[in-house]
């Protein structure tokens, strides 16, 4: 009986979800790319980057699609290539949102540890996306002194 309940309320909740969203107007959220299962086969870097520039890219992307796509890219081992964070950095500026932009800036400053030359690096390599968009560094506000 217990076992039931768990296996059918994932998929009773996601229902849910996509039908509450779709009542209030608001799309339902696209499905992120991932590995599902351990046993399907393994995404190579080039194919794992191509959908997550693709999850970026998308037109009609909202602030939650964008967080929630921030939050399992960084849950993963790694620090993200330099084109996905630039399709991330590219997100926010069409949804006009510098907080979510200096907030992927903070994760891959924390994700790089104490490694501080690894976070030095990814800025050089995006300052001219920034200077295009007009994003501050974290530290060119004053973020890294609080």
């Amino acid at each position: 009986m217990i076992r039931a309940v768990l296996r059918y309320s994932g998929t009773g909740l996601a229902t849910w979800r996509r039908t509450t969203a779709a009542r209030r107007g608001h799309p339902a959220p696209a499905p992120l790319p991932s590995h599902w299962h351990s046993h399907d086969k393994q995404a190579t870097d080039e194919e794992f980057d191509a959908c997550w520039v693709t999850y970026f890219n998308k037109p009609d992307i909202d602030a939650w699609e964008l967080r929630k796509g921030m939050t399992t890219l960084i849950e993963y081992d790694l620090i993200p290539e330099l084109k996905i964070r630039d399709a991330a950095l590219r997100a926010c500026r069409r949804l006009n949102n510098l907080t979510s932009a200096i907030r992927i800036l903070e994760a891959v400053k924390e994700k790089s540890g104490h490694h501080k030359d690894i976070y030095r690096y990814v800025i050089q390599e995006l300052r001219p996306t920034l200077a295009e968009l007009g994003i501050s560094t974290p530290e060119e506000i004053g973020l890294d002194i609080l």
